[in-house]
């Protein structure tokens, strides 16, 4: 069994709404409570790092299937839409909406397009980021599919 250790210093000099840093190797960034929460909005923050977690491990694992299934696309973005409710003061991250868009090329198949979202649709739980708030937070799939004319 392999493991893979990741670190993360965190420094916070003050009360709530004070600015904080964290540094994890390539990810260094000021962070704070965001303004929708009535903080100060410096730098990135939970509910941030956590879509961004969620959506760079699906859309680089939905990268490495179509790439093994040699589906020839043409480009893969994607937006990602974090929703957190409020009731009664207690905070939840509630879902996570993937929105990914597959340009495939010219001249693929029916077959290929159909391969594309079953993909799609299997990134989501392969992705282990998908894997670690399953049962917790509701993620959600909104795919799109092109083909380049």
């Amino acid at each position: 069994m392999a493991e893979h250790l990741f670190h993360l210093t965190a420094k916070w000099p003050g009360g709530r709404n004070d600015v904080g840093t964290i540094d994890a190797g390539q990810l260094k960034t000021k962070v704070s409570i965001p303004p929708e929460m009535d903080g100060p909005g410096i730098g990135t923050n939970p509910d941030e790092m956590l879509l961004g977690a969620a959506a760079t491990c699906y859309i680089i694992t939905l990268a490495a299937m179509m790439e093994r299934s040699n589906l020839a696309k043409e480009s893969l973005e994607m937006e990602s839409v974090g929703v957190v409710d409020v009731t009664n003061g207690v905070i939840t991250y509630k879902k996570i909406i993937h929105k990914p868009q597959i340009t495939l090329a010219k001249g693929v198949t029916e077959k290929e397009v159909n391969r594309a979202k079953k993909l799609a649709e299997k990134a989501e739980t392969s992705c282990m980021i998908s894997r670690a708030i399953q049962g917790n937070v509701e993620v959600e799939l909104e795919v799109g599919i092109e083909v380049t004319e």
